[in-house]
């Protein structure tokens, strides 16, 4: 059986930060010791790797999972949120609500690895729904119709707390579902395959290029990052691609937002920083220069 749910918070009291997990339920408040301060990083990306990035529609603020913790992104300057987890599967369902998947940082309660957690707050406090010590997924996606992730098995949830193993022939390295659920992407070594039940059943997408990343932008436009650093682009939910000319390296991560008045905003974090696109991949620039 899973455990109880469980919160933990990070609130900042002057200079440093302490680490509490919360009531939920009948629980009861405990302590668990210092850990660093939610400090700011000046120096590009907070971290070596970043897992997920993504944009919350409520502020549109953006945000990085790393194995250093969760950190909102501004103009070059990273402010860490909540508890230090090692983030490997990271999303965002709604305004200032994300799901996460990892092992949780020297001092932080949480089981590991923690399974599925939830925050309603935008990072600073986080619920463990289900599956805590028994999964980590590294691939993590969610859309209106639940939650669907790869810990070894793909998983799905509509409750996020009853899981359902499911079938896929080849293991994903990214999964993307549609804003309404409609339809999910799952990048593979062996190419790109679409679902339209919640992962219960796959098709190759043989118009497609191999893809590293995948994301939607809405239920039938996606994005992926190819394989040689290029951006490919659907609008009829992966029936036609095309690519774009301009290229980068070394892509960790990937988001995709439709910013006001229509316009495709892609974030991709490289090794050197974060680069968008705003013309569907013909040029990049780093994210806040222009």
């Amino acid at each position: 059986m899973s455990p109880s749910p469980r919160k933990v918070t990070v609130p900042l009291l002057a200079a440093t930060a302490v680490v509490l997990l919360a009531a939920c339920g009948s629980g009861t408040a405990a302590n668990t010791g210092a850990v660093p301060p939610a400090s700011t990083q000046t120096a590009g990306l907070p971290g070596e790797h970043v897992h997920g990035v993504a944009r919350d529609p409520g502020d549109g603020s953006v945000y990085l999972a790393t194995h250093e913790g969760l950190f909102r992104y501004n103009k070059g300057t990273s402010v860490r949120v909540g508890p230090i987890v090692d983030f490997m599967g990271f999303s965002i369902a709604g305004p200032g609500h994300f799901y996460a998947s990892g092992h949780p940082g020297d001092g932080v309660d949480l089981p590991a690895p923690v399974g599925l957690m939830e925050t309603l707050d935008a990072g600073k406090t986080w619920t463990v729904r289900s599956l805590g010590g028994e999964s980590d997924f590294h691939a993590l996606t969610s859309s209106s119709k639940g939650v669907l992730g790869y810990d070894g098995a793909l998983r799905s949830t509509a409750d996020e707390k009853t899981w359902t193993e499911l079938a896929i022939t080849a293991e994903p390295t990214s999964l993307a579902a549609a804003p309404d659920g409609s339809r999910i992407l799952a990048t593979t070594s062996s190419g790109v395959m679409l679902s339209h039940d919640q992962g219960t059943t796959w098709a190759p997408l043989p118009a497609a290029p191999q893809l590293l990343l995948a994301a939607w932008a809405d239920k039938t436009t996606a994005i992926g990052v190819t394989n040689t650093g290029h951006l490919a682009v659907t609008t009829d939910a992966g029936g036609t691609w095309t690519t774009g000319k301009a290229k980068v390296g070394s892509a960790q991560a990937m988001c995709a937002s439709r910013a006001s008045g229509g316009t495709l905003d892609v974030l991709i974090v490289t090794d050197a920083g974060i680069e968008q696109t705003v013309d569907s991949g013909a040029s990049f620039h780093s994210l806040g220069t222009s």
